[in-house]
């Protein structure tokens, strides 16, 4: 399985070698790792592990807590997608989806971001559901519409990030039930994927009449 970890690190030389070396004894094939914030003495990294199915994930954390100062804040499956710049491949092919963009759009977040889930609905109140991807549950409580991309998370414990699609009047709402809350990096990416979906040629007109067509049925 794939795995997504989330640790807290010193800040210093040999640390994160430290860290792949106790993963590679425990049996984790690291694919990935992306420093998201560094400060204060310490680091914040999220790595990406193929790990046997068979093993339990307990022992990926007893393994990273093996190492003098580390803290995991966070272990949960991901189907992240492939590539160094995933994103510019997804927004390559979103620019050519024509009505279906902002279904492409959403259908691809949770790869992307390692989440559970992503739908949009109408602005307004009551919100009205325009597209939801296949894990989305049935019944989604929209919250109101940030003036910008903002994470939070639920009392439910569902960690969220909510966005506003301003020229198309709807809201965006990104969810992961696993892991730790969206960090302010995540919330930076994705403000920028959806800057550049939104002045991709053709997305304005192609959602309006994916909309005109819901409406009317």
């Amino acid at each position: 399985m794939l795995l997504r970890l989330r640790i807290s690190l010193p800040d210093r030389p040999g640390s994160l070698g430290q860290v792949t070396r106790a993963l590679g004894v425990a049996g984790a094939d690291i694919t990935q790792v992306v420093v998201l914030d560094r400060g204060g003495g310490r680091a914040v990294d999220d790595l990406t592990v193929f790990w046997p199915d068979s093993a339990p994930r307990e022992d990926v954390a007893q393994s990273l807590l093996s190492v003098p100062g580390v803290r995991v804040e966070g272990i949960w499956t991901t189907r992240e997608a492939p590539g160094t710049y995933p994103e510019l491949e997804i927004l390559k092919y979103i620019g050519t989806a024509g009505d279906r963009a902002l279904a492409t759009l959403i259908d691809s977040m949770p790869v992307l971001f390692s989440a559970d889930w992503a739908a949009a609905a109408t602005e307004g109140i009551p919100h009205a559901r325009v597209h939801a991807s296949w894990r989305a549950p049935g019944e989604i409580d929209f919250p109101e519409t940030p003036p910008r991309p903002t994470a939070r998370t639920l009392d439910s414990g569902l960690h969220v990030i909510a966005a506003p699609l301003p020229p198309l009047a709807l809201v965006f709402l990104l969810a992961r039930s696993e892991g730790p809350a969206f960090h302010r990096i995540e919330v930076h990416r994705l403000t920028g994927i959806l800057e550049i979906f939104l002045t991709l040629p053709a997305v304005e007109r192609g959602v309006a009449r994916r909309l005109r067509r819901t409406n009317a049925d």
